[in-house]
């Protein structure tokens, strides 16, 4: 349990990206949010105020960049050159969910890399420090000029399904990008990996050529850090029943699930998908999608870096 001492001096804020995932972690604080307004212009554009003193202060601006994305990224932008003009000794950007992470090198000629720019914006906009959770890429880190913190939620996921009633299980990785992370929550639970092996055409559109390892008559847990149209992780728990699987799970940290993604999860073979509040969920339901909170360990990581304390001893 903190105590007022330790949080002297600490400043929480939040845009409109996910207010109740911030009212969490300043609970967990045991601090107030900070008051900021944030509202629009009647032609769109974003007006905000910061209402109270800042000055000197160690500020904490919670904003995942999820959609509506660029409303949520300038939100952040704007904040943080508020707090910066207002005098704050020290701004943190706490980014849950890491927007247009995906362009993250050049896969071809004339393509942008999206999450190198936003890590510019983020920087020359003030902020002296990043905190984020799940980067699509590990060397997003490197793309900022300022120290970044990237926490993991596969503990989160790993101790729910420690917990759960299941046997005969097996973690599978819908991609060979993502073979370290199936391999990180196998090696959490104690139990085997494999692999889907997969080609994509284009963007957001797979195909299953093959898998690895033994699933036949299996409990099967896909696990990815996002599902954005949910196509990668239905049809790669379709072609894991058709080989043999006896059921099907998915977990994931960021449930983006746009565009058909949740009619997808319904009329798939998936029987529950276990996901964190990284995004808000807003009106995308399902009975099949399981929330965890993040908040608990995002505000322990927040409490740490306040007190100059060691983050990657969370996960020790």
């Amino acid at each position: 349990m903190t105590t007022r001492k330790e949080v002297r001096n600490l400043k929480l804020f939040t845009g409109n990206a996910n207010p109740e995932l911030a009212q969490e972690i300043a609970d967990y604080l045991g601090v107030k949010l900070g008051a900021a307004k944030v509202k629009h212009f009647s032609d769109g554009e974003i007006s905000l105020i910061i209402d109270e003193s800042v000055r000197g202060s160690d500020a904490y601006i919670i904003q995942p960049t999820c959609t509506p994305v660029n409303d949520n990224l300038m939100e952040l932008l704007i904040m943080i050159d508020a707090l910066r003009r207002a005098s704050a000794k020290r701004i943190t950007a706490v980014l849950p969910y890491y927007g247009y992470a995906r362009q993250d090198r050049k896969s071809r000629g004339r393509e942008p890399i999206t999450a190198k720019l936003v890590a510019n914006l983020i920087t020359k906009a003030g902020a002296r420090r990043v905190l984020a959770m799940d980067l699509h890429a590990m060397q997003i880190q490197g793309f900022f000029d300022v120290p970044v913190d990237n926490l993991f939620g596969l503990p989160i996921l790993a101790d729910y399904y420690k917990h759960k009633d299941t046997e005969n299980l097996v973690v599978v990785s819908p991609d060979m990008g993502g073979v370290t992370r199936a391999r990180n929550l196998a090696e959490q639970i104690g139990v085997p990996l494999a692999i889907i092996d997969k080609r994509r055409p284009m963007p957001n559109v797979s195909e299953v050529m093959n898998i690895i390892g033994d699933i036949k008559d299996k409990e099967v847990i896909l696990v990815d850090d996002m599902i954005d149209t949910a196509g990668t992780i239905t049809n790669g728990a379709q072609a894991l029943i058709d080989r043999g699987a006896k059921c099907v799970d998915a977990c994931c940290t960021h449930a983006v699930l746009s565009g058909p993604a949740i009619e997808r999860i319904e009329n798939s073979p998936i029987q529950e998908l276990v996901t964190t509040n990284t995004i808000p969920m807003g009106d995308k339901k399902s009975d099949k999608i399981k929330v965890l909170s993040v908040a608990p360990i995002i505000g322990e990581a927040i409490l740490r870096i306040h007190l100059d304390n060691s983050v990657s001893e969370l996960f020790e």
